[in-house]
């Protein structure tokens, strides 16, 4: 096996289903040696059926001591770290944002962005120490337009991209990249619980609006995280790229 990622060392946090696990599988196939991270239990057989330079972690974002471990098992395991994507998130609880509770933002709030800068913090020593790599942070079109009933999920993302463009200014001299992915509507199992909450027929007005008239597939978000992690993206840094069917252009 080799491709664009051969030699390298990845992390994908949120690995263990949807855009995360084609992620991992992504990164697999070009070469990388992976660690499978989730919370879900399902990363022990997404990295199974990656092979012998994939490894399943099991992490809660939302700690630090776990995303810490995390990292320092990459390193043990296999020598170095390259690569972080974080990929975690959850969507939270559709309300209007007067209704939304304390309870339903912390947690919304310490998955998505606080699960996302304690990742960074981790892996951007390791980054370095082996001579620069690339971050791709994963947020949402959310966090570009807006969607009602969906405050504190788009908060969260907004907040990803803000601090994604601070670590590319503050770390481009050390050679790291930093990237923001955000995907439109993905096939994934977060979308399906969103189609059982949002209002009859949601999905379809997103579709009605969106140029190629359809949900992204998770292979679709994979490639782009594919490329940034590449030395084909060598030159890229602190972008915020859209994979949403030209959603956010109309």
């Amino acid at each position: 096996m080799g491709g664009r990622l051969e030699g390298k060392v990845a992390i994908v946090t949120g690995a263990g289903s949807g855009i995360g696990k084609a992620i991992a599988t992504a990164y697999r196939k070009e070469g990388a040696s992976v660690i499978v991270a989730d919370v879900s239990g399902a990363e022990e057989s997404t990295a199974k059926t990656l092979g012998d330079k994939a490894l399943a972690v099991h992490v809660d974002v939302s700690r630090s001591t776990n995303i810490e471990e995390m990292v320092r098992t990459a390193v043990d395991t296999f020598g170095s770290l390259h690569i972080l994507c974080s990929c975690a998130a959850v969507p939270g609880d559709p309300a209007p944002l007067a209704e939304y509770t304390d309870e339903q933002l912390e947690r919304v709030i310490g998955i998505n962005l606080k699960g996302t800068f304690l990742a960074m913090r981790a892996a951007l020593p390791e980054i370095v120490k082996s001579g620069g790599g690339s971050i791709i942070n994963i947020a949402s079109t959310q966090a570009l337009v807006a969607f009602p009933e969906t405050s504190g999920y788009a908060a969260t993302k907004g907040g990803v991209v803000a601090l994604s463009r601070v670590a590319a200014a503050e770390y481009g001299p050390a050679g790291v990249r930093v990237n923001v992915i955000c995907p439109g509507l993905t096939d994934t199992p977060m979308l399906r619980g969103f189609e059982k909450a949002a209002p009859p027929g949601a999905l379809e007005r997103v579709n009605a609006i969106t140029p190629l008239g359809r949900v992204a597939q998770p292979e679709e978000i994979a490639n782009a995280a594919v490329f940034l992690a590449s030395d084909e993206a060598s030159y890229i840094s602190g972008v915020v790229l859209p994979v949403d069917g030209a959603y956010t252009a109309v």
